[in-house]
């Protein structure tokens, strides 16, 4: 049975899950200055390229969803008892465009992926393409490590709306 609790779980889990994030895309961030700018090899050059891309984006994204959790929390703990009709029409839908959303980014990143895995194989035996060889690596990691966030996301998603749509198959 889908409770309040499982509302306020939902929202406490992505609330760390996104500080976590938030705290990844500044140590990424702040990797990739030290990486250009202390270390300056080329491969840690290019390593630094995907690191500082994603980590903001990382940064920027769990910053959004650390802010707003609280309030999504508050809002449909008082609507599951007071206004079940606005957890129907706005929760669900926005869980569907969450889930949707969720689903372009894992694609996307295993997209980076399968990229990095060429520049791999492609510039694997050309000692003169440290840089490339470095972005691969630092795209791969970004795109494991996002997509591991995100694969987990989708699936605490997947349970809180399967939950909502049960909490309404069993409302008279």
């Amino acid at each position: 049975m889908f409770t309040k609790a499982d509302i306020e779980k939902y929202f406490l889990a992505e609330k760390n899950a996104a500080l976590f994030f938030l705290i990844l895309g500044i140590v990424a961030i702040l990797a990739s200055v030290i990486f250009f700018a202390f270390i300056k090899t080329n491969w840690y050059k290019g390593f630094a390229v995907p690191l500082f891309i994603i980590g903001i984006i990382q940064g920027v994204v769990g910053y959004q969803v650390y802010k707003t959790a609280d309030e999504y929390r508050k809002d449909n703990v008082f609507a599951y008892d007071l206004n079940p009709a606005k957890l129907e029409s706005q929760e669900m839908a926005r869980m569907q465009k969450v889930k949707k959303r969720l689903t372009i980014l894992l694609i996307a990143e295993a997209s980076f992926f399968v990229t990095a895995v060429v520049l791999l194989l492609v510039y694997k035996n050309n000692a003169g393409a440290a840089i490339w060889r470095g972005l691969a690596f630092g795209l791969m990691l970004q795109a494991i490590v996002s997509f591991g966030f995100n694969l987990q996301a989708g699936n605490r998603a997947k349970i809180y709306l399967n939950g909502l749509q049960s909490f309404f198959k069993m409302k008279p």
